[in-house]
């Protein structure tokens, strides 16, 4: 087993990572474990926040490190919240205050009007000056609904609703593995570490 920080102190991000990993020989702990503050997320775009937080985590652990930065993006919105998702309604905002601004914001949004997409992408760095970083994305279309359903999932999960109804927070955590944004970069990177 390769032991492997995770750039986050997400429990739900290391539930999924954790799950989707467990048959490739990672062992992943998170960043917490060993004490490492977070980095700070300023960048304009995902990849440039995925790498500065696993250079981070490597830097502090000595190990190889996966981080990823992920957001939510509504075509009304002109792709905001985004890389600001975390924080759409404030610095100290948790998921139901970013969930209540996000409605609030929609409130006279048709339903038509309503497309969105998560977006993730990962970086997995063999060291904190890794030259060529491992880089995968992937995103998951669906819409906006106007009510929080169903409990599991974390963020914006109960209020993102796929073609067939349901929102995220309503599938079983192994259907969400396998279509979420997060998923999708987690199988890419997969791929590019079992070719490397």
């Amino acid at each position: 087993m390769t032991r492997v920080v995770l750039a986050s102190g997400n429990a739900g991000k290391l539930r999924e990572f954790a799950a989707m990993l467990a048959d490739a020989g990672i062992e992943l702990v998170p960043q917490d474990a060993y004490d490492v503050a977070p980095a700070i997320e300023s960048a304009p775009t995902f990849v440039e926040n995925a790498l500065a937080k696993a250079r981070n985590a490597a830097r502090h652990t000595g190990l190889p490190a996966i981080a990823d930065d992920s957001g939510l993006e509504v075509d009304v919105l002109d792709g905001a919240p985004g890389v600001h998702s975390a924080r759409y309604a404030g610095a100290n905002a948790d998921d139901m205050a970013n969930n209540r601004k996000l409605l609030e914001t929609l409130a006279d949004v048709p339903a038509e009007r309503r497309g969105a997409r998560f977006r993730a992408v990962l970086v997995y760095l063999r060291h904190p000056e890794d030259p060529a970083p491992l880089i995968a994305e992937g995103t998951w279309s669906g819409s906006i609904g106007t009510r929080l359903r169903g409990d599991a999932g974390f963020g914006y999960d109960p209020l993102f609703e796929l073609g067939d109804g349901r929102t995220a927070a309503e599938l079983p955590a192994e259907e969400k593995n396998l279509l979420s944004h997060r998923g999708q970069a987690l199988a890419a990177l997969r791929r590019r570490l079992d070719a490397a």
